[in-house]
């Protein structure tokens, strides 16, 4: 059975308080952090001055894509990932993804101190977040 909970003390306001505090505070560094999220989607929550470009439709995502890939490909830590038919084959696998409203998300080693995060995020809605508005609406 539910029991009635204890009246809140005056320290317990006070932790709640702080505990939204630090909160709102995370969040905000995490929306103006160019770190990449743990899920892809969660990219709609950060600031729109980190989105590098939008698009209509997915070819033309994609084909952003592919320009970024070809752009960096000669920085990738290993051959086999610089491969052009492999980036081909993440730039098609790519575009069918985005076609069926779901989010492409890649990363690449360059050298040994740096990594290349791209990410390609549906929205209108977001395939696993849907009451996550896109950024450039809000």
């Amino acid at each position: 059975p539910d029991r009635p909970r204890p009246p809140l003390t005056t320290e317990d306001e006070d932790y709640y308080r702080e505990d939204q505090e630090r909160y709102r505070t995370l969040l905000e560094t995490f929306r103006h952090s160019e770190l990449p999220p743990l899920e892809t989607s969660l990219w709609l929550l950060k600031s729109p001055t980190l989105i590098r470009a939008t698009f209509e439709e997915p070819k033309d995502a994609a084909a952003w894509l592919g320009r970024e890939l070809t752009e960096h490909a000669p920085g990738f830590l290993t051959h086999q990932e610089a491969d052009t038919a492999r980036l081909a084959r993440l730039v098609t696998t790519a575009t069918t993804r985005l076609t069926h409203g779901t989010d492409v998300s890649f990363g690449f080693y360059l050298g040994r101190t740096s990594f290349l995060s791209l990410a390609l995020v549906t929205c209108s809605p977001n395939h696993w977040t849907p009451a996550l508005p896109c950024p450039l609406t809000r």
